[in-house]
């Protein structure tokens, strides 16, 4: 059988769980009610029920595809090989099947960089994922906006830091674990 550019060797169409980093997979800084990048010498700390929530949805048939701006990179606060670490240890603790990565800022005007969909394209370009049956999960707008771009539906986890939506998330849960239910009921999990 053939299998064709949205499906997989069933001839299922392939879903993809497109993963915000920090404040959705792992704990970030939050300073005066803004959050912030883990940098050295900080640890990557998986929240709560992350691995759980993961393995669920690995098991329900969804790639894992992590898409993180990192713009502290381009801006030289934050050596690339630290998030390359960290990023690393991400996929192998929680079975990722991909990462995607912006290293520049707001000013380098690329294509990549979130609200832009640029990251979640690339990779279902790669991976021959079907959009519309996917979900964007992050914790702020850029993330609620890029996958709106890219026509997934948008999950939002914790209050988005009370910075002003342009568009309202799909569902909302204060963390992945507790949006799992939601991302696994039929109507949403078998949505194609």
């Amino acid at each position: 059988m053939t299998v064709g550019p949205k499906q997989n060797a069933l001839g299922e169409a392939r879903r993809g769980i497109f993963l915000d980093r920090d404040g959705v997979l792992i704990h970030t800084n939050v300073i005066g009610g803004k959050p912030y990048a883990i940098a050295p010498p900080d640890r990557a700390e998986i929240l709560d029920g992350v691995r759980d929530a993961c393995a669920a949805l690995s098991r329900a048939g969804f790639l894992l595809v992590m898409v993180t701006n990192q713009p502290d990179v381009a801006r030289g606060a934050t050596p690339r090989r630290f998030v390359e670490g960290v990023n690393g240890f991400l996929a192998r603790e929680l079975g990722l099947n991909d990462v995607r990565v912006c290293y520049h800022d707001d000013t380098d005007g690329c294509d990549c960089r979130k609200p832009k969909p640029g990251l979640i394209t690339q990779a279902a370009a790669a991976f021959a994922i079907d959009l519309p049956g996917s979900i964007m999960i992050g914790d702020r707008w850029r993330d609620i906006e890029a996958g709106a771009r890219a026509r997934c539906r948008t999950v939002l986890i914790g209050d988005g830091y009370g910075e002003r939506m342009p568009r309202p998330p799909d569902f909302s849960a204060p963390s992945l674990s507790e949006a799992l239910p939601w991302l696994l009921t039929p109507l949403v999990s078998e949505r194609v």
